[in-house]
Protein backbone atom coordinates (compact mmCIF):
# COMPACT_ATOMS: atom_id res chain seq x y z
CA UNK A 1 0.00 0.00 0.00
CA UNK A 2 1.28 3.02 -0.81
CA UNK A 3 2.38 5.05 2.07
CA UNK A 4 0.49 8.36 1.80
CA UNK A 5 -3.28 6.37 1.92
CA UNK A 6 -4.82 7.18 4.59
CA UNK A 7 -7.49 4.57 5.23
CA UNK A 8 -10.90 6.50 6.07
CA UNK A 9 -12.13 4.93 9.34
CA UNK A 10 -14.05 2.93 11.10
CA UNK A 11 -14.98 0.56 8.34
CA UNK A 12 -17.89 -1.97 7.71
CA UNK A 13 -16.67 -5.01 6.56
CA UNK A 14 -18.31 -6.73 3.15
CA UNK A 15 -19.05 -10.29 3.15
CA UNK A 16 -20.38 -10.84 -0.22
CA UNK A 17 -22.06 -13.93 -1.18
CA UNK A 18 -19.15 -15.98 0.61
CA UNK A 19 -20.00 -19.33 1.92
CA UNK A 20 -16.13 -20.59 2.53
CA UNK A 21 -15.32 -19.20 6.08
CA UNK A 22 -11.53 -19.34 4.59
CA UNK A 23 -12.20 -17.11 2.09
CA UNK A 24 -13.54 -14.44 4.90
CA UNK A 25 -10.20 -14.29 6.59
CA UNK A 26 -9.90 -10.13 5.62
CA UNK A 27 -13.19 -9.28 7.78
CA UNK A 28 -11.83 -12.37 10.76
CA UNK A 29 -8.79 -10.59 10.87
CA UNK A 30 -10.14 -6.72 11.32
CA UNK A 31 -13.01 -8.41 13.75
CA UNK A 32 -10.13 -9.56 15.80
CA UNK A 33 -7.07 -7.16 15.70
CA UNK A 34 -8.76 -4.21 14.57
CA UNK A 35 -12.47 -4.72 16.49
CA UNK A 36 -12.47 -1.09 17.30
CA UNK A 37 -11.90 -0.33 13.84
CA UNK A 38 -15.21 -2.04 12.76
CA UNK A 39 -18.83 -1.00 13.09
CA UNK A 40 -20.54 -4.22 11.44
CA UNK A 41 -21.08 -6.55 8.65
CA UNK A 42 -22.84 -6.52 5.63
CA UNK A 43 -23.49 -9.49 3.14
CA UNK A 44 -26.03 -10.17 -0.10
CA UNK A 45 -28.67 -12.99 -0.83
CA UNK A 46 -26.60 -16.77 -0.56
CA UNK A 47 -23.72 -15.86 1.93
CA UNK A 48 -23.42 -17.99 5.53
CA UNK A 49 -20.31 -16.76 6.85
CA UNK A 50 -20.77 -14.47 9.67
CA UNK A 51 -18.00 -12.56 11.90
CA UNK A 52 -20.51 -11.98 14.66
CA UNK A 53 -20.23 -8.18 14.76
CA UNK A 54 -24.16 -6.56 13.92
CA UNK A 55 -25.51 -7.34 10.83
CA UNK A 56 -26.52 -3.73 9.10
CA UNK A 57 -26.97 -1.69 5.91
CA UNK A 58 -25.25 0.28 4.57
CA UNK A 59 -27.32 3.77 5.46
CA UNK A 60 -27.09 1.99 9.48
CA UNK A 61 -23.41 2.17 9.14
CA UNK A 62 -22.97 5.14 7.93
CA UNK A 63 -25.27 6.40 10.46
CA UNK A 64 -23.77 4.67 12.91
CA UNK A 65 -19.86 6.59 11.92
CA UNK A 66 -18.93 4.17 9.63
CA UNK A 67 -16.64 5.38 6.79
CA UNK A 68 -15.93 2.92 4.53
CA UNK A 69 -17.22 -0.33 3.45
CA UNK A 70 -13.85 -3.33 3.59
CA UNK A 71 -13.93 -5.89 1.31
CA UNK A 72 -13.83 -8.70 3.53
CA UNK A 73 -13.19 -11.57 1.38
CA UNK A 74 -10.10 -12.76 -0.37
CA UNK A 75 -11.15 -15.35 -2.82
CA UNK A 76 -8.82 -17.59 -4.91
CA UNK A 77 -7.93 -15.58 -7.84
CA UNK A 78 -8.91 -11.88 -5.60
CA UNK A 79 -11.87 -11.30 -8.36
CA UNK A 80 -14.71 -8.88 -7.82
CA UNK A 81 -18.17 -10.30 -8.95
CA UNK A 82 -20.48 -8.89 -10.83
CA UNK A 83 -23.00 -10.12 -8.01
CA UNK A 84 -21.24 -7.27 -5.64
CA UNK A 85 -21.51 -4.45 -7.69
CA UNK A 86 -25.09 -3.27 -6.88
CA UNK A 87 -24.12 -3.65 -2.84
CA UNK A 88 -20.74 -1.64 -3.43
CA UNK A 89 -22.44 1.35 -5.34
CA UNK A 90 -24.66 1.10 -2.43
CA UNK A 91 -22.62 1.56 -0.12
CA UNK A 92 -21.12 4.72 -1.62
CA UNK A 93 -24.54 5.67 -2.31
CA UNK A 94 -24.94 5.67 1.58
CA UNK A 95 -21.83 7.81 2.36
CA UNK A 96 -19.04 5.51 2.11
CA UNK A 97 -15.81 4.72 0.54
CA UNK A 98 -14.54 1.62 -0.66
CA UNK A 99 -11.67 -0.25 0.66
CA UNK A 100 -10.27 -3.40 -1.39
CA UNK A 101 -7.33 -5.92 -1.07
CA UNK A 102 -8.35 -7.66 -3.79
CA UNK A 103 -6.08 -8.46 -7.00
CA UNK A 104 -8.77 -7.17 -9.21
CA UNK A 105 -9.03 -2.97 -8.84
CA UNK A 106 -11.90 -1.27 -8.14
CA UNK A 107 -10.71 1.47 -10.53
CA UNK A 108 -11.03 -1.17 -13.10
CA UNK A 109 -14.81 -1.95 -12.81
CA UNK A 110 -16.68 0.48 -14.81
CA UNK A 111 -19.48 0.60 -12.59
CA UNK A 112 -18.11 0.95 -9.38
CA UNK A 113 -15.75 3.69 -11.48
CA UNK A 114 -18.46 5.66 -12.54
CA UNK A 115 -20.71 5.45 -9.08
CA UNK A 116 -17.62 6.51 -7.45
CA UNK A 117 -17.02 9.48 -9.97
CA UNK A 118 -20.94 10.57 -9.70
CA UNK A 119 -21.19 10.04 -5.64
CA UNK A 120 -17.60 11.74 -4.85
CA UNK A 121 -16.52 8.52 -3.26
CA UNK A 122 -12.94 6.96 -2.89
CA UNK A 123 -11.70 3.66 -4.61
CA UNK A 124 -8.87 2.39 -2.39
CA UNK A 125 -7.24 -0.19 -3.52
CA UNK A 126 -4.44 -1.36 -0.36
CA UNK A 127 -3.36 -4.48 -2.57
CA UNK A 128 -0.76 -1.94 -4.50
CA UNK A 129 3.09 -2.75 -4.07
CA UNK A 130 5.68 0.00 -4.05
CA UNK A 131 7.68 1.09 -6.58
CA UNK A 132 10.85 0.84 -7.26
CA UNK A 133 11.54 -2.85 -5.13
CA UNK A 134 15.14 -3.82 -5.72
CA UNK A 135 16.22 -7.10 -6.53
CA UNK A 136 17.14 -8.58 -3.65
CA UNK A 137 21.18 -8.83 -2.76
CA UNK A 138 21.01 -11.65 0.04
CA UNK A 139 23.33 -9.92 2.30
CA UNK A 140 22.86 -10.36 6.00
CA UNK A 141 20.75 -7.45 7.24
CA UNK A 142 21.07 -6.50 11.04
CA UNK A 143 18.63 -7.00 13.93
CA UNK A 144 16.64 -10.13 14.39
CA UNK A 145 13.90 -11.63 12.26
CA UNK A 146 10.74 -14.00 12.62
CA UNK A 147 8.94 -15.52 9.69
CA UNK A 148 5.54 -17.41 10.18
CA UNK A 149 4.82 -20.20 7.48
CA UNK A 150 2.37 -22.92 7.36
CA UNK A 151 1.26 -25.93 5.73
CA UNK A 152 -1.44 -24.52 3.59
CA UNK A 153 -3.48 -21.15 3.32
CA UNK A 154 -5.62 -18.94 5.70
CA UNK A 155 -4.86 -21.22 8.86
CA UNK A 156 -3.27 -18.73 10.97
CA UNK A 157 0.59 -17.40 10.11
CA UNK A 158 -1.28 -13.83 10.43
CA UNK A 159 -2.83 -13.92 13.62
CA UNK A 160 0.65 -16.43 15.24
CA UNK A 161 2.45 -13.43 13.87
CA UNK A 162 0.66 -10.80 15.51
CA UNK A 163 0.09 -12.39 18.90
CA UNK A 164 3.65 -13.26 18.68
CA UNK A 165 4.61 -9.60 18.13
CA UNK A 166 1.96 -8.29 21.21
CA UNK A 167 3.65 -10.71 23.27
CA UNK A 168 7.56 -9.44 22.07
CA UNK A 169 6.28 -6.09 23.36
CA UNK A 170 4.89 -7.25 26.53
CA UNK A 171 7.96 -8.46 27.59
CA UNK A 172 9.89 -5.08 27.02
CA UNK A 173 11.30 -5.96 23.48
CA UNK A 174 10.99 -3.64 20.38
CA UNK A 175 9.23 -5.56 17.77
CA UNK A 176 7.34 -4.58 14.75
CA UNK A 177 4.44 -6.73 13.13
CA UNK A 178 5.25 -6.92 9.56
CA UNK A 179 2.24 -7.22 7.05
CA UNK A 180 2.47 -9.05 3.60
CA UNK A 181 -1.05 -9.06 2.04
CA UNK A 182 -4.00 -7.16 2.38
CA UNK A 183 -5.93 -8.05 5.71
CA UNK A 184 -2.44 -7.05 7.51
CA UNK A 185 -1.36 -3.77 5.97
CA UNK A 186 -5.27 -3.05 6.79
CA UNK A 187 -4.55 -3.59 10.44
CA UNK A 188 -1.00 -2.35 10.46
CA UNK A 189 -1.48 0.60 8.34
CA UNK A 190 1.30 -0.13 5.96
CA UNK A 191 3.41 -3.24 4.99
CA UNK A 192 3.61 -4.85 1.26
CA UNK A 193 1.20 -7.43 -0.31
CA UNK A 194 3.96 -10.08 -1.60
CA UNK A 195 1.16 -11.41 -4.17
CA UNK A 196 1.13 -8.52 -5.62
CA UNK A 197 5.10 -8.50 -6.68
CA UNK A 198 6.06 -9.61 -9.96
CA UNK A 199 7.97 -12.85 -9.08
CA UNK A 200 11.44 -11.38 -10.10
CA UNK A 201 11.30 -8.54 -7.29
CA UNK A 202 9.31 -10.93 -4.32
CA UNK A 203 12.67 -11.72 -2.88
CA UNK A 204 13.70 -8.20 -2.96
CA UNK A 205 10.51 -6.63 -1.67
CA UNK A 206 10.93 -8.91 1.15
CA UNK A 207 14.28 -7.60 2.04
CA UNK A 208 12.75 -3.56 1.65
CA UNK A 209 9.96 -5.04 4.40
CA UNK A 210 12.72 -5.59 6.82
CA UNK A 211 15.73 -3.71 6.58
CA UNK A 212 19.07 -3.36 9.22
CA UNK A 213 17.29 -2.65 12.24
CA UNK A 214 19.03 -2.09 15.80
CA UNK A 215 20.68 -5.66 17.39
CA UNK A 216 17.28 -6.30 19.32
CA UNK A 217 15.38 -5.49 17.57
CA UNK A 218 12.42 -8.05 15.89
CA UNK A 219 10.67 -7.80 13.32
CA UNK A 220 7.63 -10.35 13.33
CA UNK A 221 6.84 -11.00 9.44
CA UNK A 222 3.83 -12.60 8.12
CA UNK A 223 3.61 -15.61 6.26
CA UNK A 224 2.30 -16.34 2.89
CA UNK A 225 1.11 -19.35 1.14
CA UNK A 226 3.10 -22.48 1.97
CA UNK A 227 6.42 -23.76 0.74
CA UNK A 228 3.84 -26.93 -0.43
CA UNK A 229 1.11 -25.26 -2.39
CA UNK A 230 0.40 -25.70 -5.86
CA UNK A 231 -0.88 -22.44 -6.46
CA UNK A 232 1.49 -20.16 -4.22
CA UNK A 233 4.69 -21.80 -3.17
CA UNK A 234 6.12 -19.09 -5.15
CA UNK A 235 5.85 -16.61 -2.86
CA UNK A 236 6.20 -18.36 -0.03
CA UNK A 237 9.77 -19.13 -1.14
CA UNK A 238 10.34 -15.35 -1.95
CA UNK A 239 9.44 -14.61 1.49
CA UNK A 240 11.52 -16.87 3.02
CA UNK A 241 14.82 -15.96 1.25
CA UNK A 242 14.00 -12.61 1.35
CA UNK A 243 13.73 -12.19 5.12
CA UNK A 244 16.26 -13.75 6.17
CA UNK A 245 14.68 -15.15 9.42
CA UNK A 246 16.69 -16.07 12.57
CA UNK A 247 13.38 -18.18 13.74
CA UNK A 248 10.86 -19.78 11.87
CA UNK A 249 7.23 -20.43 13.56
CA UNK A 250 5.60 -23.17 11.63
CA UNK A 251 1.73 -22.58 11.42
CA UNK A 252 -1.18 -25.59 10.90
CA UNK A 253 -5.03 -25.96 11.64
CA UNK A 254 -6.23 -28.77 13.47
CA UNK A 255 -7.97 -31.27 11.41
CA UNK A 256 -7.04 -29.89 8.25
CA UNK A 257 -6.07 -32.62 5.54
CA UNK A 258 -6.47 -31.03 1.60
CA UNK A 259 -5.55 -27.79 0.67
CA UNK A 260 -8.33 -25.09 1.05
CA UNK A 261 -9.44 -24.66 -2.59
CA UNK A 262 -7.19 -27.87 -4.10
CA UNK A 263 -9.01 -30.62 -2.78
CA UNK A 264 -6.89 -33.08 -4.40
CA UNK A 265 -3.97 -32.45 -2.78
CA UNK A 266 -3.23 -33.32 0.70
CA UNK A 267 -1.47 -31.19 3.11
CA UNK A 268 2.67 -31.94 4.17
CA UNK A 269 3.21 -33.02 7.07
CA UNK A 270 4.28 -30.21 10.37
CA UNK A 271 7.48 -31.93 10.18
CA UNK A 272 7.84 -31.90 6.09
CA UNK A 273 6.96 -28.09 6.30
CA UNK A 274 9.76 -27.44 8.99
CA UNK A 275 12.30 -30.22 7.22
CA UNK A 276 11.93 -27.73 4.01
CA UNK A 277 12.02 -24.06 5.65
CA UNK A 278 15.24 -24.82 7.15
CA UNK A 279 17.10 -26.63 4.44
CA UNK A 280 15.27 -24.09 1.83
CA UNK A 281 16.23 -21.01 4.46
CA UNK A 282 19.57 -22.09 5.35
CA UNK A 283 20.33 -20.73 1.62
CA UNK A 284 20.42 -16.48 2.99
CA UNK A 285 20.62 -17.06 6.97
CA UNK A 286 22.69 -20.50 7.92
CA UNK A 287 21.55 -19.72 11.40
CA UNK A 288 17.83 -20.10 10.96
CA UNK A 289 16.32 -22.37 13.90
CA UNK A 290 12.49 -23.34 13.99
CA UNK A 291 11.29 -22.17 17.30
CA UNK A 292 8.02 -24.00 17.63
CA UNK A 293 4.36 -24.40 16.26
CA UNK A 294 1.23 -22.27 15.84
CA UNK A 295 -1.33 -24.59 16.07
CA UNK A 296 -5.00 -23.22 14.73
CA UNK A 297 -7.88 -25.62 17.30
CA UNK A 298 -10.60 -23.04 16.58
CA UNK A 299 -12.38 -26.06 15.81
CA UNK A 300 -12.01 -27.72 19.30
CA UNK A 301 -13.43 -27.04 22.38
CA UNK A 302 -10.90 -26.39 25.56
CA UNK A 303 -10.05 -29.61 26.57
CA UNK A 304 -9.71 -31.38 23.33
CA UNK A 305 -7.73 -28.34 22.15
CA UNK A 306 -5.43 -28.49 25.26
CA UNK A 307 -5.02 -32.18 24.82
CA UNK A 308 -3.86 -32.06 21.68
CA UNK A 309 -1.26 -28.74 22.02
CA UNK A 310 0.66 -31.01 24.84
CA UNK A 311 0.80 -34.67 22.64
CA UNK A 312 2.07 -32.69 19.47
CA UNK A 313 4.46 -30.53 21.50
CA UNK A 314 5.77 -34.21 23.11
CA UNK A 315 5.39 -35.54 19.57
CA UNK A 316 7.09 -32.99 17.98
CA UNK A 317 10.33 -31.66 20.65
CA UNK A 318 9.18 -28.48 20.18
CA UNK A 319 7.06 -25.72 22.17
CA UNK A 320 3.35 -25.99 20.14
CA UNK A 321 0.63 -23.35 21.10
CA UNK A 322 -2.16 -22.01 19.93
CA UNK A 323 -1.93 -18.46 19.71
CA UNK A 324 -5.46 -17.00 20.40
CA UNK A 325 -5.74 -20.00 22.96
CA UNK A 326 -2.65 -18.59 24.74
CA UNK A 327 -2.08 -20.08 28.15
CA UNK A 328 1.64 -21.29 29.27
CA UNK A 329 2.08 -23.47 26.24
CA UNK A 330 2.42 -20.00 24.39
CA UNK A 331 4.83 -18.46 26.82
CA UNK A 332 7.09 -21.54 26.04
CA UNK A 333 6.53 -20.79 22.25
CA UNK A 334 7.49 -17.37 22.87
CA UNK A 335 10.36 -18.47 25.15
CA UNK A 336 11.34 -20.38 22.89
CA UNK A 337 11.48 -18.14 19.91
CA UNK A 338 13.79 -15.61 22.00
CA UNK A 339 16.21 -17.94 23.37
Amino acid sequence: MKSDVVLPQPYLLFLGDTTEPGYAKTAFGLRDWAGGRCVGEYAIDGATVVTGLARMTPEQAAASGAKAIVIGVANSGGFIPATWWPALVRAMEAGLDVVSGMHARLRDIDVLREAAARLGRRLIDVREPPSAIPIATGKPRTGKRLLTLGTDCALGKKYTALALTHAFVARGIDATFRATGQTGILIAGGGIPMDAVVADFAAGAAEMLSPDAAEHHWDVIEGQGSLFHPAYAGVSLALLHGSQPDVIVACHEAGRERVLGHPAYALPSIEETIDLALRLGARTNPRIRCGGVGLNTSRLEETAALRLLASESDRLGLPVADPMRGGASFERLVDACLS
